[in-house]
């Protein structure tokens, strides 16, 4: 049985096809490498891949009419988006092309695979909760006040999805994924930032004097989810949704106190105020992950962290 793993290249769809080539899954990756980060990165967490048996490369941009003609598959796992919800503010067309042209694309693959198709596990986002003050997020929450547009296009793939699965049968599940960290992770995030600046001894933005609070997720509790959801496919024409995060939310003040015993400096901090976009706070209630698939993330973030900055050391020669 063969997988699609759209986003091949990025931090997730990486660390996701190396588990399902690892348990002997055969895996067709497709990313458009696009600069949007270091392609260095990218091109070295595809160049691991391509070293594996049973993974197969298709470099084109999931957006475009087409990309996936011939192609079929058993099982989809549509990680490919443009992320970051700062970026979205300088452009934000690259956001409705990607996030919902790209999303509209792999739904009409999935259409198109019939009862062939066993599931679809989308990627969502803690971002469609938005200023939610409510804690912890549930999925039973409201989320029709998106503040960004990183978020309004999430919540968006989630309601298109919706449709689709109850017009055409489609098995679907999306995941929406709490503030995910972790070695080969993404060079916009804080946890590279200030991993950077530190060893480098440059400052550190820090918005909002450090108050606000993230549920840092580590990616191996986030590819397990994805697995255990993947093999636990609904009933044709279900589209569910589901929380998958620590459940222990950390202050960014926390968090740079983590990163300085790591890496044995001490932060210079560029104090500033909160961003357009930004939520004060988030944290996931996973209990419907965890009665549904027996799975709850548990890695303690001074673990995790400490793996990325071992991980982040050895990448750039330190």
């Amino acid at each position: 049985m063969s997988v699609l793993v759209t986003g091949a290249a990025g931090f997730i769809g990486y660390h996701t096809a190396e588990a399902l080539l690892a348990r002997g899954e055969e895996v067709v990756g497709i990313d458009d490498l696009n600069p949007y980060y270091e392609p260095r990165l990218k091109l070295a967490r595809l160049e691991r891949l391509k070293g594996r048996s049973g993974f197969r490369f298709i470099q084109g941009d999931i957006a475009d009419e087409g990309v996936f003609e011939g192609l079929a598959c058993d099982r989809i796992v549509h990680l490919a988006a443009q992320a970051g919800v700062r970026y979205s503010l300088q452009n934000p067309r690259a956001y409705i092309r990607a996030n919902l042209m790209g999303h509209l694309n792999v739904l009409e693959l999935a259409r198109g695979m019939g009862e062939r198709l066993a599931h679809l596990v989308y990627a969502s986002s803690s971002s469609v909760y938005g200023g939610n003050d409510k804690a912890p997020f549930s999925e039973t929450d409201a989320v029709e006040k998106p503040v960004s547009l990183y978020a309004a296009t999430k919540r968006s793939d989630e309601l298109i999805s919706y449709s689709y699965s109850h017009l055409y049968g489609i098995p679907q599940t999306g995941l929406r994924f709490f503030t995910v960290y972790g070695p080969w992770g993404r060079p916009d995030m804080a946890y590279w930032l200030f991993t950077d600046a530190l060893l480098s001894g440059r400052p550190i933005d820090v918005f909002a004097s450090g108050k606000l609070t993230r549920d840092f997720t580590y990616i191996d509790d986030i590819v397990t989810g994805i697995l255990k959801v993947l093999d636990g496919a609904p009933a044709r024409g279900v589209n569910r949704v589901y929380n998958i995060g620590n459940s222990n939310p950390v202050s960014v003040n926390d968090f740079i106190a983590t990163l300085e015993r790591l890496t044995g400096r001490t932060a210079i901090r560029n104090e500033l105020p909160m961003q357009p976009g930004d939520v004060a706070a988030t944290h996931a209630d996973a209990s419907a992950l965890e009665r549904d698939y027996g799975f709850r993330p548990a890695t303690e973030l001074e673990t995790g962290l400490g793996r990325f900055v071992d991980w982040y050391r050895a990448w750039n020669g330190l």
